[in-house]
């Protein structure tokens, strides 16, 4: 991205010029997590590899049943192709790398270049409208999507490419809420789309810090209600709370969750996805057999039970056929290498996102 080119500001930005002023009041310096079940542990360069690979096979894997109502089963092989959720990923991936931190226009750019590369990845319309407003000169902080939906897009595409964010900042929630609201903000603005964000960001945190692939459901799910601000995802996490408990066959999964039309409508069944299941092969098998989104909920199930298995849990079929597998784990090597190396992906981030007038620099 270029310096010299306006900013334009916008009324409702002091909300989001004020968002590291107002992190959430409960975060404290670490996930407040119950003794024994997290901790740091030593394979965390898998778990972030794992990650990133786990995107790309569950976006494959569930391209092939986009769009696609009713519950299917017969859905094991991936597409020989990738969707813009991985390819959105990638280029957050690449960005924390190149940057070793966040860094808003920097990210901006790397997104765009790579939906400008490789536009045929069926990105969704606001996110290409956005690309195309900001490339002709129009960066309004977080803005953008309104000229598309008067509220702001309360859709996936700000979750789906989370993922890089929740690994980089995982042991540091106020950082991870703060980062990922801004990520999203790219190209959402809508509240649903960047609370779904976040809380995409803190699951894969969550199984990140997971002690061997143990994960105790009610735990996991009581660190995500006290992270989460928005009451409709509260409401959401209840719901699984209660199908972990009592069990749900999978058309009520779709009725009471959902598995399309935004955000609130993906992640959690995302995340229910994950741990209703107890391995990485089973969990993206039954997120992608619900049909509507099967990409996006395929893909985030992905980032979650990819950090949390590491690359080791998915299956080698779909790990060594993968699209640019080899791309994916330098990517994933290469941020973990930031995170152990150079003590960055941590702390504050002033002056990386504008502020109101501000124009980017080069």
């Amino acid at each position: 991205m270029q310096g010299g080119e306006p900013f334009l500001a916008h009324p409702a930005l002091s909300r989001y010029n004020s968002a590291k002023r107002n992190a959430h009041p409960r975060l404290s310096s670490a996930f407040p997590v119950v003794k024994g079940s997290f901790r740091i542990v030593d394979n965390k360069r898998s778990k972030f590899i794992g990650c990133l690979v786990g995107v790309a096979v569950g976006d494959s894997l569930g391209a092939r049943r986009k769009g696609a109502t009713g519950i299917n089963d017969d859905v094991a092989d991936l597409s020989p192709r990738y969707t813009d959720d991985t390819a959105m990923t990638i280029g957050v991936g690449e960005s924390l790398v190149d940057q070793k931190e966040f860094h808003y226009w920097h990210m901006a750019g790397r997104l765009i270049r790579n939906y400008e590369q490789e536009p045929w990845r069926r990105y969704g319309n606001t996110v290409t409208s956005v690309f195309r407003m900001m490339r002709h000169g129009r960066l309004g902080f977080g803005m953008l999507d309104r000229d598309i939906c008067p509220d702001g897009s309360p859709g996936s595409g700000g979750a789906v490419r989370i993922a890089p964010v929740g690994l980089l900042y995982h042991d540091d929630p106020r950082t991870l809420r703060e980062i990922a609201h801004h990520c999203a903000s790219i190209t959402h603005s809508h509240d649903l789309a960047l609370e779904g964000a976040v809380l995409q960001a803190c699951a894969v945190a969550l199984a990140v810090l997971a002690d061997n692939g143990h994960v105790i459901p009610s735990e996991y799910l009581g660190t995500l209600r006290m992270f989460t601000k928005s009451e409709p995802y509260q409401e959401k996490l209840k719901t699984i709370v209660h199908f972990i408990r009592e069990g749900a066959d999978r058309r009520t999964v779709v009725e009471q969750l959902g598995t399309g039309g935004g955000a609130l409508s993906t992640v959690p069944t995302a995340i229910y996805a994950f741990l209703a299941n107890r391995d990485f092969k089973s969990a993206l098998l039954f997120a992608v057999s619900l049909g509507g989104d099967a990409e996006a909920v395929g893909s985030m199930t992905g980032a979650i039970a990819g950090a949390c298995y590491g690359l080791e849990g998915i299956p080698s079929q779909w790990r060594e056929t993968v699209e640019n597998r080899g791309q994916i784990e330098q990517l994933g090597t290469a941020l973990w290498d930031v995170k152990a190396g150079s003590g960055n992906g941590s702390g504050s981030h002033d002056g990386n996102t504008p502020e109101p007038g501000e124009e980017p620099s080069s």
